[in-house]
């Protein structure tokens, strides 16, 4: 199975700097690739990250500011220049399709690929459903439209070989009974337990508001803006911002496991201070202060 992680292409909020470029976030789901909020540039990082056109199913965009959409153009007359042989489906906020047609159509190219276009309006929700995941999105409280997406596996069993031992269930066998639910008598239940399905979610430019609360909900792993440090909090909600203390509470209640912050406002220049504020909001689980190019698996699962 292909390894499900965060490749992370750019960090930057608002203007790259020498060493961030805009945002830009390929996630890696079993085969699939979710590309998120690609901003300028994006195509130079895919390169340097060894990401290439063809890795991407779905295009992600949380609302239309340009750090997180200018690379849209780039990157899809790339998708058409190098004929990905699958369909690509585009999420964004309905409200800036005129901006989403200037970008797909920015310049003259030839289309060769089939793309998919899928808004999202109103509070969100889901935006499709596949053997791998249900992909949703909820609204969120930004100066201009934007939402945040959330990716749920599907829950399913975990075998047991010792108790499949202790049946006599090997082999062939074992796959059957998956698939039928019982087995000479034996059961599905008497054999396997319970396995959570994995959860990721996409938090990028907003306030605190319910839709960063739901999105967050006993994720595996978070990816969210902090823009700010805390002393800039007044400034963060001005602006429709979180800092980086904000974006780690939301994290310890919600019941985060891994937090990925990134989005860093270049008035900063020290990223291990994101990090002490982080925990000194007493989130204690796995925290990566994201930097462009950095890959970071999803944590394994914990049960």
């Amino acid at each position: 199975m292909s390894p499900r992680e965060l490749v992370v292409l750019g960090t930057a909020s608002q203007v790259p700097t020498r060493h961030r470029n805009h945002n830009g976030y390929l996630l890696r789901w079993d085969g699939e690739g979710l590309l998120f909020d690609p901003g300028e540039g994006t195509q130079r990082q895919m390169l340097r990250a060894g990401v290439a056109a063809h890795d991407i199913n779905r295009l992600c965009v949380t609302h239309f500011h340009g750090d997180h959409s200018l690379g849209v153009a780039g990157v899809i007359q790339r998708i058409n220049l190098d004929q990905v042989p699958h369909e690509i489906t585009a999420h964004y906020p309905a409200s800036g399709q005129h901006f989403f047609d200037r970008l797909r159509y920015a310049t003259a190219y030839r289309e060769t690929v089939a793309l998919t276009e899928t808004p999202v309006s109103g509070e969100g929700g889901v935006l499709a459903a596949t053997p791998a995941y249900t992909l949703e999105a909820r609204r969120l409280s930004h100066p201009v439209e934007s939402y945040g997406y959330r990716l749920t596996e599907p829950d399913g069993r975990r075998m047991l070989p010792a108790r499949l031992a202790a049946h006599g269930i090997a082999g062939p066998d074992v796959g059957r009974l998956q698939r039928e639910g019982v087995l000479n008598g034996v059961t599905l239940d008497e054999v396997s337990e319970a396995r959570r399905g994995q959860r990721f979610a996409f938090v990028m430019d907003t306030r605190l508001c319910d839709g960063v609360y739901a999105l967050a909900e006993a994720c595996d792993m978070l990816v969210i803006e902090s823009t700010f440090l805390d002393e800039d909090e007044r400034l963060a909600t001005d602006h429709g911002h979180l800092t980086a203390g904000q974006a780690a509470r939301v994290a310890r209640e919600a019941g985060v496991r891994q937090l990925v912050l990134t989005h860093f406002s270049q008035r900063y220049g020290d990223p291990d201070a994101f990090a002490r504020q982080a925990r000194a909001a007493g989130f204690e689980g796995e925290l990566t202060v994201a930097a462009d190019l950095v890959r970071v698996p999803l944590p394994k699962r914990s049960g």
